[in-house]
């Protein structure tokens, strides 16, 4: 956009004082916060140029003025300062989650963190499947047809499953399954378990017996592929404290959106193709739910492979420069908390 430095000055500051205020801005507030003498008649036309580019809008008949998407866009793209974080609190962040036993815990530990420094929602995806190693399985005999798969993926994380078979198994039939499954895919991920585990069967039926077939079928149902991947998420009530996003309708309509996980998935998969920081504004996100939010979110990392999301859900009104620098430490931290010892 063809803007001088007096109109964007002008703008950065509208967009800070109505982001810090929650109020619309007025031509006589803007001319005091701005710092830069102009008349107020010179004010008014910079601020009637700036609405007529769409870049803020009166939201009623006050002669403040708002941000509109298009305004908090150039916003953050060209005029938004970011500090980085203090040592001491990510010393603190990289603390918390190394605390954390498994992943599970790490996971839920990152959202939190997110959600309580922010007072928004944290959401983070699960790892993606293709980057979870089975290490070990195990399979022990319950009453009737019940196994109990016991297996551990990557270095520490073990999954307890209950499976019903087609008949029941001794101790020792389950024993040679095991170890004939932990022969052939400890090392392997979960995706190419599940996508070579019959392909080697069909390919040589002759070279193998019913032990193995029957230890097949049994890793099949341990390692069932999920409808699809999951997030955790935190502090969805905080987004009930502000006001731009306490409309009744909205509200039930974002809640919606948490619990179905469809569309929120969808959105944040789209962020796992860039690396860094990434934002979403408003009806940015091809998301109707999220017309009143904003997503600021970032891809972490196992072994140097992309693996999931994380991010901060808010107010288009949101703080960004502390944010960004915030969700951007985090994604590294959680990454390193979850890649192998």
């Amino acid at each position: 956009m063809d803007l001088n430095n007096r109109s964007m000055h002008l703008l950065k500051t509208l967009v800070e004082r109505y982001i810090e205020e929650g109020q619309p801005v007025g031509s006589k507030a803007l001319a005091t916060d701005a710092g830069i003498k102009l008349s107020p008649a010179t004010i008014r036309h910079v601020m009637s140029d700036l609405e007529s580019l769409g870049l803020i809008h009166s939201p009623h008949t006050s002669a403040g003025r708002v941000p509109t998407v298009s305004g908090y866009r150039l916003f953050v793209d060209s005029l938004l300062t970011v500090k980085p974080l203090e040592s001491n609190a990510v010393n603190q962040f990289r603390s918390e989650l190394k605390g954390a036993t498994d992943e599970a815990e790490v996971l839920n530990k990152a959202s939190k963190l997110l959600s309580d420094v922010t007072k928004m929602a944290g959401v983070v995806t699960l790892p993606k499947q293709e980057m979870v190693c089975l290490r070990h399985i195990e399979f022990l005999p319950l009453s009737n047809t019940g196994v109990l798969v016991i297996f551990i993926t990557n270095e520490k994380e073990v999954h307890n499953k209950i499976i019903q078979t087609v008949k029941k198994f001794t101790e020792s039939e389950l024993l040679s399954a095991a170890n004939y499954l932990n022969s052939i895919y400890s090392g392997c991920s979960l995706t190419a378990v599940r996508e070579s585990i019959f392909n080697e069967l069909q390919q040589d039926q002759q070279r193998v017996n019913q032990g193995m077939i029957d230890a097949v079928h049994m890793a099949q149902m341990a390692f069932e592929q999920p409808e699809k991947e999951d997030y955790v998420i935190s502090g969805e009530t905080n987004l009930m404290g502000f006001n731009e996003l306490s409309d009744r309708d909205h509200l039930k309509q974002l809640f919606d959106a948490f619990s179905q996980k469809q569309g929120v998935i969808d959105l944040l998969d789209q962020c796992l193709v860039t690396d860094g920081v990434q934002i979403y504004i408003g009806e940015e996100s091809g998301y109707q739910a999220f017309d009143q939010c904003s997503l600021v979110t970032s891809s972490y990392a196992i072994n140097d492979e992309t693996v999931g999301v994380l991010g901060v859900i808010g107010p288009t009104r949101m703080a960004y420069e502390r944010i960004i620098p915030f969700v951007d430490i985090t994604a590294k931290l959680l990454g390193a908390a979850l890649n192998p010892k």
